[in-house]
C-alpha cells in the first residue's frame, strides 16, 4: 500500500478548489487595483481620509497604494490568511481523519509502522502546501504584470512567497501537534484554528498599539510582514531561525505524541 499516493489522491479535489480560490483572490485583488488606478483617483489620498486606526486594522499603512507593488503588499495579508487556514486545517485533518471516520483499524492492521504512516501523511501534506504556494506565486506574478501596467516586482514576490511558505509550515504543524496531543479530532481542529485566529488578530493589535510590540514574537504573521520584507528585500534571519526552531520542535512533538497515543478505532 502506497500511503503517500493514497493521501495525495484523497486531497487532490480539496487542493484544486483551494488553488482556484487563491487564484480568484489574487486576480480580483489586482483587478481592483487596475480599476482604482484607471479611475484617475489617488488611492493614497482616499485612504488618508480614513482614521489611522482603520488604516492600521486593514493593513493600509506603510504602502504606496498608487503602485502595483504597494497594493499587492496590502493584499498579501489576506493571501497569508487564506494559505494558513488551508495549512492548519490540512495539518489537523490529515493526521486525524482515520480516527474521525473510525477507519484506524483498517490502516493500522497493515504491515506498516506508525512511524511510516505519520511520515507519509506529513510528506503528502507538505506536497499540498508546496503546490498551493506555487499556484500563489505564479498567479501573483501573472496578475501583477497584467494589471500593473508592465510593472515587474518578481524579486519581491519570490521573497514574499518564501515567507508565505514558512507561515504555511508553521500552521500546518500547529494542526498536527494539536491532533497528536488531543484525542478528539473535532476539538483539536477547532483549537488549531483558534490559535491561527488569535495570532492573526494579535498582529493587528500590535500594529495599532506600539506598546504591544514586545508580543510580536508570539505571532508568526509579524515574522513575515509584507511591509518589512518588501522594504528589506529579504527575510529577517532572526525570524527564519525562530521559525525553523518552532517547526523542528512541532515535528518532534507530533511524532512522539502520535506514536505513544492510543488510537480510536
Amino acid at each position: 500500500m502506497n500511503l503517500f499516493s493514497r493521501e495525495i489522491k484523497a486531497y487532490r479535489k480539496s487542493l484544486f478548489f483551494w488553488s482556484i480560490g487563491m487564484i480568484a483572490l489574487v486576480g480580483s485583488g489586482m483587478a481592483k487595483f487596475a480599476t482604482y488606478s484607471g479611475g484617475g483617483q489617488s488611492m493614497n489620498e482616499l485612504i488618508a481620509q480614513f482614521p489611522k486606526s482603520i488604516q492600521t486594522i486593514f493593513g493600509l499603512t506603510g504602502f504606496d497604494l498608487n503602485t502595483a507593488s504597494g497594493y499587492f503588499g496590502v493584499l498579501f495579508a489576506y493571501i497569508a490568511l487564506m494559505a494558513t487556514v488551508h495549512a492548519v486545517l490540512l495539518g489537523a485533518d490529515i493526521i486525524s481523519k482515520e480516527e474521525r471516520d473510525r477507519t484506524s483499524e483498517f490502516l493500522f492492521v497493515k504491515p506498516i509502522s506508525r512511524l511510516k504512516v505519520i511520515s507519509s501523511k506529513l510528506l503528502a501534506g507538505l506536497s499540498n502546501l508546496i503546490v498551493l504556494n506555487l499556484v500563489t506565486l505564479f498567479s501573483s506574478i501573472y496578475f501583477i504584470n497584467y494589471f500593473g501596467h508592465g510593472v515587474s516586482m518578481n524579486s519581491d514576490v519570490y521573497v514574499l512567497m518564501a515567507g508565505l511558505f514558512f507561515l504555511q509550515l508553521l500552521f500546518f504543524f500547529v494542526g498536527t501537534v494539536m491532533v497528536a496531543l488531543i484525542k478528539r479530532p473535532k476539538t483539536s481542529a477547532s483549537l488549531a484554528t483558534s490559535v491561527l485566529l488569535v495570532t492573526f488578530i494579535l498582529t493587528y493589535l500590535i500594529n495599532i498599539n506600539e506598546h504591544l510590540d514586545g508580543l510580536k514574537y508570539l505571532t508568526p504573521f509579524k515574522y513575515f510582514d509584507a511591509k518589512n520584507i518588501m522594504t528589506d528585500g529579504t527575510l529577517n534571519p532572526v525570524y527564519v531561525v525562530l521559525s525553523l526552531g518552532l517547526i523542528v520542535a512541532m515535528v518532534f512533538v507530533t511524532y512522539r505524541a502520535y506514536n505513544r497515543r492510543d488510537l480510536s478505532i
